[in-house]
């Protein structure tokens, strides 16, 4: 019989749907042909795939070939389908015995040389694959990535004869080593930074709550060194957050890289970023930024330089945690569910309200260089503070500064308190959530009143605020939301407080 059938996988956002490869050798004038709606790099397969065959000393059939990838309505892409049509070829004209293709799924990319390339998304594929109960042949340094996902069958190959002679029976493919040693993450520690207390102490409550921060302040006041050990103050990753993550980031342009495993990402792209770039997109849609810092932190320094479209994006991703990404052709849909961490100077020459007196900007300049942030984002970012200037006294001094370690402890009992009262983050509590586990006190209730009248707090401010005082009230281990916590939660409101 001149057909064989293999299997492979596709990507499709996160999800890696099964791809049947049917190869069929038939009479007539020698032909190569690849229908199933393949992309131009599937196309390209058939010059890859003979040039690889004649290298690997077999013959290429000098018939009508025609490779079907089923189903049809899926777009197909990249060169992981060069290995199963390969092999298909060979088993349809009788090279290769064909009776154990049931039992596995193919991905790799060949060389001219029949050796075998990585290929994108393998941890996303064989995530999926697994649960069908096929083993997963890949290349050795796919092979590697994929071997994260606990239960999957994985060999690893180094050419297409490799793959024969394992399926002839002649000689075993390796297997991964297994799960790779995790390497604690080398953070920078907070204690490095002299002074900002009241900063510090945001971001352990962001850290406890997943709440997104935005630190307002005049340059060199230390911004972007706390953004940068604020991954240091996150609690260790869960099994399940880590192979999300991972997938997420195989499906990238980057990779994935074992020595990664189970550490948050910290993605901070430049002011320049597109759209695309920072929500993801394309005409196969890939995931972007947002998506590659999910169980992580996304970084926007100088946020108003951002293009105010770029910044307009984020708003269904922070409420939702899931960012669908729609073309004519394809739609995809990754999860986002990242904290953003935003820093800005509070003006355009970026001196206002410094001590030295530098700032000459008029207040309407100044409410032209705020506005490039527009109001729903704003209310959207649950803690904003200011990042003043550090006194001189405090730049003499030695470091004196809690440890980051220290304040990790605190954070991981605050949120083990929320797990076991609402199996979420406090930032992620629903409105009817809310009304169940953020009740403050009479004190508590009476002094939130009050700001929301003074300060025009909508409800999504009122709820934030809500939020963040849970939270501070479990870093203190207590059940009941008092008034010192709504307090301290209104603070954190910078810019209502400015507006008011």
């Amino acid at each position: 019989m001149s057909l064989a059938v293999l299997h492979s996988r596709a990507l499709s956002g996160l999800d890696a749907p099964e791809v049947t490869v049917e190869v069929h050798l038939a009479n007539g004038l020698p032909s190569f042909t690849i229908v199933g709606l393949p992309d131009t790099e599937v196309k390209e397969s058939r010059d890859r795939v003979r040039a690889a065959l004649v290298n690997s000393r077999f013959e290429f059939p000098a018939r009508r070939i025609t490779v079907n990838l089923a189903p049809a309505e899926l777009p197909k892409e990249s060169g992981r389908f060069d290995l199963p049509i390969a092999l298909g070829i060979l088993a349809a004209s009788r090279q290769l015995e064909a009776d154990g293709f049931s039992k596995y799924e193919f991905a790799g990319e060949l060389s001219l040389t029949g050796e075998l390339r990585p290929v994108r998304g393998a941890l996303a594929m064989t995530w999926r694959a697994a649960r069908d109960g096929r083993a997963f042949v890949l290349p050795c340094r796919s092979a590697d990535e994929a071997a994260l996902v606990d239960g999957a069958n994985i060999y690893q190959a180094r050419s297409l004869l490799d793959v024969c002679a394992h399926l002839a029976g002649r000689q075993q493919m390796p297997r991964p080593a297994g799960q790779p040693i995790v390497i604690p993450p080398n953070y920078p520690d907070l204690a490095e930074v002299k002074g900002q207390a009241q900063a510090k102490r945001a971001l352990e409550v962001a850290a406890a709550g997943s709440h997104s921060v935005l630190m307002v302040g005049p340059p060199g006041t230390g911004k972007s060194m706390l953004a940068a050990r604020f991954p240091g103050l996150l609690p260790p990753m869960s099994g399940d957050e880590a192979l999300e993550t991972a997938a997420l980031a195989s499906l990238g342009s980057g990779g994935f890289r074992t020595e990664h495993w189970k550490q948050r990402p910290f993605r901070a792209p430049h002011h320049s970023a597109s759209s695309v770039a920072l929500v993801g997109g394309g005409s196969h849609p890939r995931p972007g930024e947002i998506s590659l810092a999910h169980n992580g932190v996304l970084f926007l320094d100088e946020l108003p330089e951002f293009d105010r479209k770029v910044l307009e994006a984020l708003r269904e991703p922070l409420e939702s945690g899931r960012i669908a990404i729609s073309r004519a052709a394809r739609q995809a849909e990754y999860p986002a569910r990242f904290q953003l961490i935003g820093a800005m100077n509070p003006c355009a020459c970026g001196f206002l309200g410094h001590c030295s007196g530098r700032c000459r900007c008029t207040p309407d300049q100044v409410l032209r260089y705020r506005s490039k942030i527009s109001g729903p984002l704003l209310d959207r970012i649950d803690i904003q503070i200011e990042v003043p200037a550090v006194p001189l006294e405090d730049l003499s001094r030695a470091r004196t500064g809690e440890l980051s370690s220290a304040i990790r402890e605190r954070v991981e009992r605050a949120r083990a308190k929320m797990i076991a009262r609402q199996r979420r983050e406090n930032a992620r509590l629903t409105t009817r959530e809310i009304d169940r586990y953020c009740v403050p006190d009479e004190k508590g209730a009476t002094l939130l009143m009050q700001a929301i009248g003074r300060l025009g707090l909508s409800v999504r401010g009122y709820h934030r605020v809500l939020k963040i005082a849970r939270t501070i009230a479990d870093l203190a281990d207590l059940d009941q939301v008092a008034a010192v916590h709504v307090a301290e939660a209104i603070q954190y409101r910078r810019f209502d407080r400015a507006r008011s």
